[in-house]
């Protein structure tokens, strides 16, 4: 009974660091200068339906296709998942109105890295990633 109690107590220790990072928030950082955006103007650069804010020309990132920071990303600013967000832009694509945003693999770090060296750049990183430093530009 024991091993048992011992065995529930590590499983519950080494899942609560994972259970906490899935429920971060998602936080929305762009390069040094970028002025806050509200929830509306996130949905429109991550559907291409708008390409600056406030007359600045930007460049919008995203995490890996399947990651769980995009999902999460995804579920919380333009309420979809990462299939219809891949199809939207498929057809998107296809009638000639633009390409998905970049895809970066490399985790927060490379999305931290990109944005601050890329004059107009946005991304998006768990609320435990946060630096001092970042321009955070919203939050939900």
């Amino acid at each position: 009974m024991k091993t048992l109690a011992w065995l529930f107590t590590a499983l519950l220790m080494l899942g609560t660091p994972l259970l906490a990072a899935e429920n971060d928030p998602v936080l929305l950082i762009g390069h040094p200068g970028l002025p806050p955006i509200d929830a509306d103007t996130v949905e429109r650069l991550y559907t291409g339906r708008s390409i600056e804010v406030a007359g600045t020309p930007v460049t919008v990132v995203n995490a890996a296709g399947g990651s769980a920071l995009r999902r999460r990303f995804l579920a919380t600013w333009l309420r979809t998942t990462d299939e219809r967000y891949g199809a939207y832009w498929t057809v998107r694509r296809h009638v000639g109105k633009g390409a998905p945003p970049r895809e970066l693999g490399g985790g927060s770090a490379e999305m931290i890295d990109f944005v601050r060296a890329t004059p107009g750049a946005i991304g998006y990183i768990d609320a435990a990633e946060l630096r001092p430093g970042l321009n955070v530009i919203a939050r939900p």
